[in-house]
């Protein structure tokens, strides 16, 4: 009988290490979380600032790229004249590429994910009518 209770002794010691072990362990899954959602938000916010100068950049080439045109044209034809048809062409493509993203928008509105619903109603009357 002593080694019954010895037994029962060492499975409480036993049982009351691997709950300190799995405590631990949590902790340190925790402290690699962190660490890892740190590292993450400063990769996410270093990357956005490169963007930002990129466009920033990307606009005044774009800008420089309109001024080069502008006085390509002004060689043949007065300077208001090229202006007028540069900022022409500009309200041209804004126009046809504002139908084209509303013509996008209401198409994709609402943003309703019509496919998986039919499913999921074909999945739940299939499981209530027995079909498996």
């Amino acid at each position: 009988m002593a080694t019954r209770s010895g037994s029962r002794a060492g499975l409480g010691d036993a049982a009351r290490q691997v709950a300190e072990h799995a405590s631990s362990l949590a902790r340190l899954e925790v402290k690699l979380a962190l660490a890892e959602v740190r590292r993450k938000a400063l990769e996410l916010g270093l990357g956005a600032g490169l963007l930002v100068g990129a466009a920033v950049f990307g606009w005044f080439g774009l800008m420089t790229a309109l001024a080069a045109g502008i006085a390509a044209i002004a060689l043949v034809l007065p300077v208001w004249a090229s202006i007028l048809i540069v900022c022409g062409g500009l309200f041209l493509l804004s126009a046809l590429l504002g139908i084209v993203g509303l013509g996008l928008v209401k198409r994709g509105a609402p943003p309703i994910p019509e496919q998986a619903i039919r499913e999921a109603r074909l999945t739940t009357e299939a499981l209530k009518n027995g079909h498996h």
